[in-house]
């Protein structure tokens, strides 16, 4: 039916229903993001429920064991950062004679190229100071709405993902039923291409988050950087958000770095290390862990990241790639969403279509023989 619609209307449809599903998620993002979440967690899991299936395991101990895993994993990283945040704390003190020291530093920089005297300095520092407080005591008077609404999210994540898992096989024939039966093969290998990219994009992540730490934190650690840990596993976690999350670890890490030392040399120390380490992780270690994945052009991923963060908060920025993913391999197999596709995708055409007739067709998008590695 909608084949007999005129051009204008079938692209005013679908960006109707992009806007509608961007509404639904922005007013009920306290309830679909655990469930997003949940869903890329459960995929995730599905070999660990899948190898224990295979050893007449009962099925819900199957997947209460691997929901288990994944809480000892995110306690022992909140116990880590925990333990690295009162080393700092202890060592606050210092870092308030060091910052001391970096703003007189400052003062006496400005005054060398400026008319403006070090007693107007301070009372502009007081000045911002009391509004920086002001709007401190703002955001900390809706910290325990914002703490509350983290822990119902952890707390209905395990919830969830034993769901997900327990009715895995009603939410797919519900996939299947939303299709006509001649589009079922293409439906079976976008979600076999679905699972595949998930787990390897998912367990990459983690993989880069440990080699992340102990190379970035070990390395400072040699060269004598305090806080070395501390940095290594806040940039590992900020490096997962696409471009904005490297740049905020790296800023965080100079600001640790200037508040345990009076000199510059550890803060070039920082960026040479990180900026090495960056370039370990994104031209040899990561394409060898994440082999075969989607591609996202940057443009994408960076709106994405800032369209995330704006529905769901930092939840969003972090699932907001995953869900990108998903979304191309639904549209390379779809006749109606292909151009959308192409608009995610970094497969630049090797000449200008304007003056190619060639480059304004797609070309065939390769499809898995709908199966997958069930390991």
């Amino acid at each position: 039916m909608t084949n007999q619609f005129p051009l204008t209307v079938k692209r005013s449809i679908e960006l109707l229903g992009i806007s509608l599903i961007v509404v639904i998620l922005v007013v009920g993002k306290d309830i679909f993001m655990p469930v997003l979440m949940a869903f890329f967690v459960s995929i995730m899991l599905l070999p660990i429920y899948r190898f224990l299936r295979k050893r007449k395991v009962p099925e819900s101990l199957a997947i209460i064991l691997p929901i288990l895993l994944v809480l000892l994993f995110v306690a022992g990283i909140m116990w880590f950062l925990s333990a690295q945040v009162g080393i700092l704390v202890d060592d606050f003190p210092q870092i308030k004679q060091n910052v001391a020291k970096h703003l007189q530093s400052l003062q006496q920089w400005i005054s060398g190229f400026t008319k403006m005297s070090i007693s107007k300095q301070e009372q502009f520092i007081k000045t911002k100071s009391d509004d920086m407080l002001g709007m401190a005591g703002t955001a900390a008077s809706g910290a325990f709405v914002t703490l509350s609404g983290i822990f119902i999210f952890v707390g209905l994540l395990p919830i969830y993902i034993y769901l997900i898992l327990f009715y895995k096989d009603i939410l797919m024939r519900f996939v299947f039923l939303w299709f006509k039966t001649d589009d079922h093969a293409k439906v079976k290998d976008a979600v076999y291409e679905t699972e595949s990219i998930i787990k390897s994009y998912l367990v990459g992540l983690l993989i880069q988050i440990s080699y992340m730490t102990v190379l970035l934190g070990g390395i400072l650690l040699l060269v004598g950087i305090k806080h070395a840990l501390l940095i290594g596993v806040i940039f590992a976690i900020l490096n997962l958000i696409p471009y904005i999350g490297a740049l905020i670890g790296n800023l965080i890490g100079v600001l640790l770095t200037l508040t345990s030392s009076t000199e510059l040399w550890p803060v070039v120390t920082v960026l040479g290390v990180i900026a090495v380490v960056q370039f370990l992780d994104n031209n040899i270690l990561m394409p060898r862990i994440v082999g075969s994945k989607i591609k996202i052009n940057a443009l994408v991923s960076i709106l994405g990241v800032f369209i995330g963060g704006s529905i769901a908060g930092i939840s969003g920025m972090f699932l907001s790639m995953p869900i990108i993913a998903v979304l191309k391999i639904i549209f390379d197999r779809s006749e109606s969403f292909k151009q959308w596709g192409v608009l995610l995708g970094d497969e630049r055409p090797t000449k200008s279509p304007l003056t190619f007739p060639k480059f304004r067709k797609l070309a065939p998008v390769t499809t898995k023989s709908g199966t997958i590695d069930k390991k």
